[in-house]
C-alpha cells in the first residue's frame, strides 16, 4: 500500500476533517455504544427464551436456527458493511444498518411460526453486523489517536457486557412476554437513529477500493450448505436423499468457485496464502472448535435448566452468569498474563482441556443433580473457554507477516463464528434425533394417555406437566438424556482443540502483541475486518495510552531528547505546539486542572523561551517547536520498538503511522493531576 493511498485512508477516518471534541462527541459515543450493545445483545439474549418460543410457535426441530440464522447472517455481512463504509461513507451505511436491524426486530416480534422467526432473525443479523462493525469504525474516526486506545477499551467492555447480560435480560423479558426480547430494540434503536442523523458529521472523502462481492457470496453459500447438511442430514432427510446430495454438491461447487474467485481478487476476504500458513491454520482450527463448544453451551444449558430442572427463564439466565463471568475473567486475566510474561501456548492447551473436564461433569448432570455440581461444572467450562478466546488472536497476530495482520486477526474470529453456527446446527440435529427416539420409546412402553401426542412434547415441554407423575419423570429423563448426549459429544470437540493447540508455534511476542487483549474481540464478538494498518494503529494507541499516564515515561523521553523540563511542562508544550495558539483557560480545561495549578508548568516554558504570551494567549516559539520535535522523535523511536520484525523503516505506511501517533500520544502526566488535587 503506497503512501498516497494510506493518506487517503487516514483522511477518510475523520469525517469532518478533524477529531470531534466536547459534548457532541460524548453524545455520539454514547449512541454508538448503545448501537453496539444492541447488536451484541441479540447474539445471546434469545438463549433463555428458546423453550418458551418452542412452546408457542411449535417448532422445536428448528430451535437452533433461531440462533444460527442471526450468527450466519452477522458473520457473512460483517466484512461487507466494513468495506462499503470505507468506500461510500459510514454515516449513511450506519443509518441503513439501524433501519434493517429495527425492521428485523419488529418482524421477529410479530412472527407467527418458527420459519418466519428464523427468516426475520437472519434479517436482524444483517443489520446487527452493521451496528457492530460500523460503530467501531466511526468511533476511530471521531477521536484522535491519542484517545483511541481508551475508547477501544470502553467499546470492547461494552460488547463483552452485552454478551454477559444477554441470557439474564432474555429471562427477564420472557416473564413479560418473549416478543419483548425483540420489541425492546425499537425505542432504543429509533433514539440512535435520530441522534446519528442529527449529530454525526457527513463523510467528505472515502477510500475507493475493490470489494470481493463474489468471494463473500460464494463463501457464504458454501457455509450455508454445510450448515444445512449438518442440520437436516439423518433427521429431516436421510443421508442418501437427493436434498442432502444436492446440498453437498452446492457446498463443493461454491467452495471451488470461491477458490477461483480468491485467486483473482485483489482484496479477497480470506487470502489463499493464509491456508498454507501454520501460524494461521492452527489458531483458526482451534477457534472453530471453540465456537462449536461455546455457543452450544449457551443454547442447551438454558434448555436443560428450564425443561428438566423446572427453573424460570429468568432464573436460568442468572444460573448462567457464573460461567459467563468466569469466561470474562479468564479472557481479560489471560490476556494480561500473556502481555506480562510473553508466553501464550499453554493457554489454549490448558483452557480447552479444562473446558473438556467441565463438559464431562455437565454430561453427568440430571434432574436430581445439586446446584454445587452444576455451578462447578459451569465455572470450569466458562473459565476454560475464556482462557482461550484472546490468546488465539494474539498467537495469530504474533506469527503472521505484517501484510496479513488484519486478515489473520479477523479470520480467526470469523472461524470462531462459523464454528458456532455450524456447531449449533449440527448438535441441534443430534439433540432432535435423540429426543425423538427417547419419546418414541416411552410412548411404545405404555402408560401415556391416548389423547397425549408424544411427539408434540418435544415442541411443547409444558404438555409434559399434565402427565401422571411416573410418566412425567420418564419424559423429563428423556429431555435430560438428549441434552446430556449433546454435552458429552462436545467434550471430544474440546479435547481435539487442546490437541490442535499443541501445534501452536510459540515465538517471542512482538511488542504489538503485548498491547494487551482487545476486548472487542471477546467471547461473543463477530469478526471485525480491519486492515493491517488499522490493527497496528489500534494496538499502538493502547500501548501509548498505557504508557501515557506514567511520570517515568516523560522522564525517559526528556532524557532521550535532552529536554530538561518537568513532565507537566512537556505535556503543556506538546499541546501548545499542536494548537499553535491557546489560552491558559483552554489548556487547563484540556488538562482537567485549574489555571492556578497549571501556571507553574507554563511559567517554566516562558522562562526557557519555548512559549510567549501574546494578546492573552500562549504561542509556541521556534525554540519550543524544535524542542517538541525532539520529544516527538523520541516517542516515535519508543513506539518503533513495538514493531520489531515489521521493519517500519522499510514501510512508508508504518513510518507515517509512527509519526502520527508520536505527535498525538503525549497525554496529561499523572504528577500534574495529582499535584492539582492537593
Amino acid at each position: 500500500m503506497d503512501a498516497e493511498r494510506e493518506a487517503a485512508v487516514t483522511h477518510a477516518e475523520h469525517p469532518a476533517g478533524a477529531p470531534m471534541r466536547g459534548r457532541g462527541l460524548h453524545v455520539l459515543l454514547g449512541v454508538l455504544l448503545l448501537a453496539m450493545f444492541l447488536g451484541g445483545l441479540d447474539q445471546t439474549i434469545v438463549s433463555t427464551t428458546l423453550p418458551t418460543v418452542a412452546a408457542e410457535l411449535h417448532g422445536a426441530e428448528n430451535l437452533a436456527w433461531v440462533v444460527t440464522a442471526y450468527m450466519l447472517a452477522s458473520t457473512a455481512f460483517t466484512p461487507l458493511w466494513g468495506k462499503l463504509g470505507d468506500q461510500y461513507g459510514r454515516k449513511n451505511l450506519f443509518l441503513l444498518s439501524i433501519v434493517i436491524f429495527l425492521a428485523g426486530s419488529a418482524l421477529c416480534g410479530l412472527a407467527r411460526n418458527m420459519p418466519q422467526l428464523v427468516a426475520f432473525r437472519a434479517l436482524q443479523g444483517v443489520g446487527g453486523a452493521g451496528l457492530m462493525v460500523l460503530s467501531t469504525a466511526i468511533m476511530t474516526a471521531l477521536v484522535s489517536p491519542r484517545e483511541r486506545g481508551r475508547y477501544q477499551g470502553i467499546f470492547g467492555a461494552n460488547f463483552a457486557a452485552s454478551n454477559v447480560l444477554g441470557p439474564l435480560l432474555g429471562g427477564f423479558f420472557v416473564e413479560v412476554g418473549w416478543r419483548w426480547v425483540f420489541y425492546i430494540n425499537l425505542p432504543l434503536g429509533v433514539l440512535a437513529l435520530i441522534v446519528i442523523h442529527r449529530v454525526l458529521p457527513r463523510d467528505t472523502r472515502y477510500r475507493r477500493q475493490e470489494i470481493d462481492y463474489a468471494g463473500m457470496a460464494l463463501l457464504g453459500a458454501a457455509t450455508v450448505c454445510l450448515v444445512l447438511i449438518a442440520t437436516w442430514g439423518g433427521t429431516r432427510y436421510p443421508w442418501t436423499s437427493p436434498v442432502i446430495w444436492a446440498l453437498a454438491a452446492g457446498a463443493v461447487l461454491s467452495g471451488l468457485a470461491w477458490y477461483a474467485s480468491a485467486r483473482r481478487a485483489r482484496e479477497p476476504v480470506l487470502p489463499l496464502r493464509l491456508f498454507t500458513a501454520r501460524a494461521f491454520l492452527v489458531p483458526a482450527a482451534v477457534a472453530f472448535c471453540l465456537g462449536v463448544v461455546m455457543f452450544c453451551v449457551m443454547i442447551y444449558l438454558p434448555l436443560f435448566m428450564q425443561v428438566v430442572k423446572g427453573y424460570s427463564p429468568l432464573a436460568s439466565g442468572m444460573l448462567l452468569l457464573p460461567a459467563v463471568a468466569a469466561a470474562v475473567v479468564a479472557s481479560v486475566g489471560g490476556g494480561r498474563l500473556v502481555t506480562r510474561y510473553g508466553r501464550y501456548k499453554a493457554y489454549p492447551i490448558g483452557g480447552m482441556a479444562l473446558a473438556a473436564a467441565g463438559l464431562l461433569l455437565l454430561g453427568r448432570v440430571d434432574r436430581d443433580t445439586g446446584g454445587l455440581h452444576l455451578n462447578a461444572a459451569l465455572v470450569l467450562v466458562g473459565f476454560g473457554l475464556g482462557a482461550v478466546v484472546q490468546v488465539l488472536i494474539t498467537a495469530a497476530q504474533n506469527a503472521v507477516p505484517y501484510r496479513d495482520l488484519g486478515v489473520a486477526t479477523s479470520g480467526v474470529t470469523w472461524f470462531r463464528s462459523i464454528g458456532g453456527a455450524f456447531g449449533v446446527a449440527a448438535f441441534g440435529a443430534l439433540y432432535n434425533a435423540r429426543l425423538a427416539g427417547n419419546i418414541d420409546r416411552i410412548a411404545a412402553g405404555g402408560g401415556v394417555p391416548p389423547e397425549f401426542a408424544a411427539q408434540e412434547a418435544a415442541e411443547d415441554p409444558e404438555l409434559v406437566e399434565a402427565l401422571p407423575g411416573p410418566v412425567r419423570m420418564q419424559f423429563l429423563d428423556a429431555f435430560s438424556e438428549a441434552i446430556q448426549t449433546v454435552v458429552l459429544w462436545l467434550a471430544p470437540v474440546a479435547l481435539v482443540a487442546a490437541l490442535l493447540a499443541l501445534a501452536v508455534h510459540e515465538i517471542p511476542l512482538r511488542g504489538l502483541a503485548r498491547a494487551g487483549p482487545d476486548l472487542g474481540e471477546g467471547a461473543g464478538a463477530a469478526p471485525t475486518f480491519r486492515s493491517s494498518r488499522q490493527e497496528v494503529a489500534g494496538r499502538l494507541s493502547r500501548l501509548a495510552l498505557r504508557d501515557a499516564g506514567a511520570r517515568e515515561m516523560y522522564m525517559l523521553l526528556g532524557a532521550i531528547a535532552d529536554v530538561h523540563l518537568p513532565p507537566g511542562s512537556m505535556w503543556a508544550l506538546s499541546r501548545i505546539a499542536e494548537e499553535g495558539s491557546v489560552s491558559s483557560a483552554e489548556l487547563a480545561r484540556q488538562a482537567e486542572v485549574s489555571v492556578e495549578r497549571g501556571r507553574p508548568y507554563v511559567e517554566q516554558l516562558v522562562r526557557a523561551g519555548y512559549v510567549v504570551r501574546r494578546d492573552g494567549r500562549l504561542e509556541i516559539t521556534d525554540a519550543g517547536r524544535a524542542t517538541v520535535e525532539r520529544l516527538y522523535e523520541a516517542r516515535g523511536r519508543a513506539l518503533a520498538l513495538h514493531l520489531a520484525g515489521w521493519a517500519p523503516e522499510e514501510r512508508r505506511e508504518l513510518a507515517a503511522l509512527l509519526s502520527d501517533l508520536s505527535r498525538d500520544s503525549l497525554d496529561v502526566p499523572a504528577d500534574l493531576r495529582v499535584r492539582a488535587g492537593r
